[in-house]
């Protein structure tokens, strides 16, 4: 499993539209070319770190990447440490994200 965390109008926006088609906060895939993701471990860390300042709620995706049907590439992310994350190189089917859940803020 991947995660990614979702402003929650993107995500019923997603909901409407059938996939979900934002990089991350601010960024749409056309724009940065591709989904970022994170393991279970690092989206806590990529919340607190990069949501921080988001005022209302988040949605976290659970998503299974073998339903996405886009390559998804794990990159570094962080060349300072060599961490790497998932890249998902196209727009995720709904279908694909098995569980979501609410995160209410502060999300620092």
């Amino acid at each position: 499993m991947i995660y990614h965390l979702a402003e929650a109008t993107e995500w019923e926006a997603a909901l409407r539209e059938g996939s979900y088609t934002r990089s991350t906060l601010g960024r749409s895939l056309e724009q940065e070319g591709f989904v970022h993701a994170s393991s279970a471990e690092q989206w806590p860390v990529v919340r607190r770190r990069f949501y921080a300042g988001v005022e209302g709620p988040l949605v976290l995706l659970e998503i299974d990447e073998s339903l996405v049907g886009a390559p998804v590439v794990h990159e570094v992310g962080d060349p300072a440490t060599g961490e790497t994350f998932p890249h998902v190189y196209g727009p995720i089917p709904v279908s694909a994200v098995v569980a979501t859940s609410r995160l209410e803020p502060p999300h620092g």
